[in-house]
């Protein structure tokens, strides 16, 4: 199975809580990006070990859906979280489009496969989707965005945002029950600035 975006998080932050280390609003610049963002104040973060575990979870999901092998070649950014529903990640992960193929065809693909996996995974749940190209430092990010709603009426949020730089493709995940918090991780994105273009 072709390897997916590291968007399959999403699929378990529900399923566990990580123990972390509370913050203050504090400002990440990453080099390989010339990007800078201030995180906001009291979130945690996620610990690699307690990350890695997460994400093998999310793998298990997608590939009993799929029935398939997902090879995960992301490297993370961040993750932070506030309280056990909300999150705030970055990764990159190499994509060449002479091997991997046409870059917008791989984003519509990988959003068809999480939607499918969380149909599958849970059958009970109403979920809507957006697409959409927003602007951040003016740079042009491939948008999908899920709103989920749960039998027991709570709704989780998920917001993706990636795009190429060279051959690279980076993301940013907002995921949150919390509406207040999810503002907080998305204003902070839109803010954030990248002197790599």
């Amino acid at each position: 199975m072709k390897e997916l975006k590291y968007l399959i998080v999403c699929l378990i932050i529900t399923l566990q809580s990580c123990n972390g280390q509370a913050t203050a609003k504090r400002e990440i610049y990453n080099e390989d990006f010339g990007w800078k963002i201030t995180i906001p104040e009291n979130f945690e973060n996620v610990s690699a070990e307690d990350w890695t575990k997460m994400q093998n979870k999310g793998s298990d999901a997608i590939e009993k859906t799929f029935e398939g092998e997902i090879i995960n070649q992301a490297k993370t950014i961040f993750v932070f979280k506030s309280d056990q529903l909300n999150y705030f990640e970055s990764n990159y992960q190499p994509f060449d489009v002479s091997i991997d193929g046409d870059y917008l065809e791989s984003c519509k693909n990988v959003n068809e496969v999480l939607l499918e996996t969380f149909k599958t995974q849970m059958p009970n749940a109403k979920i809507d989707t957006t697409k959409s190209v927003e602007k951040i430092d003016n740079l042009e990010f491939q948008t999908f965005k899920m709103k989920i709603e749960y039998p027991n009426k709570m709704i989780l949020n998920v917001l993706m945002y990636s795009r190429l730089f060279n051959k690279r493709e980076f993301t940013v995940n907002i995921m949150y029950v919390d509406n207040k918090k999810g503002q907080m991780m998305t204003e902070a994105w839109k803010k954030s600035r990248f002197t790599q273009q």
